[in-house]
């Protein structure tokens, strides 16, 4: 329920919240319980809301905690019609140790990730397309450098403005060949050693 009031969306799920009012803009949860029910039946306080109000654009709704604040949609959001008639409730969870640590181990990598080679085939596949992308990149970057020199102050200040900048993409290429590259040699090295 809270997670569908966070997001927005225009889907009523039931179920039974266990807690307590900790003041008029805050409650304590406990527990939640699903209901087997679901709708698309606007919450009271949204069903009295003038409609010209909405067609106008107008914001109705108002807030007097101090606390909280509405946060206002992205255009992109308003776009696609979400986030227009509902809250963006402020949700926060309080975690003891044993939680705290079980969700920083939950995508936590191994040693032995290190270790594990890729298929040898993709990385050739891998390796073959970035080689072919730092090749027209280096094109581009020569183009660019020889463009450079009849271009004046004010236009190179402006030259890479809505343009992908050939410099960086490429030091981000040779940068991501090497390391792919290296990991996958030390680890096939290793392996050979180690299972001799």
């Amino acid at each position: 329920m809270l997670k569908h009031g966070r997001a927005g969306v225009p889907m009523e799920v039931m179920g039974l919240m266990l807690g307590e009012f900790v003041d008029d803009y805050t409650v304590r949860v406990i527990d939640v319980f699903a209901m087997p029910q679901s709708g698309t039946v606007v919450i009271d306080a949204f069903r009295l809301i003038n409609a010209n109000m909405m067609v106008l654009g107008h914001e109705p709704r108002q807030t007097t905690s101090n606390l909280g604040h509405l946060n206002k949609p992205s255009i992109q959001a308003l776009i696609h019609g979400l986030n227009r008639h509902y809250y963006s409730i402020t949700i926060n969870y309080r975690k003891n140790e044993l939680e705290q640590k079980m969700l920083l181990n939950l995508h936590k990598k191994s040693w032995m990730e290190g270790l594990t080679l890729q298929d040898y085939s993709e990385h050739c596949k891998l390796n073959e397309t970035v080689v072919k992308e730092m090749l027209e990149l280096a094109k581009n970057y020569n183009k660019a450098v020889e463009e450079e020199d009849k271009m004046t102050p004010e236009q190179l200040a402006i030259k890479n403005v809505g343009k992908q900048d050939p410099k960086r993409h490429l030091e981000e290429h040779v940068d991501v060949l090497m390391t792919s590259n290296i990991v996958q040699c030390l680890a096939a090295m290793l392996d050979t050693v180690v299972f001799k």
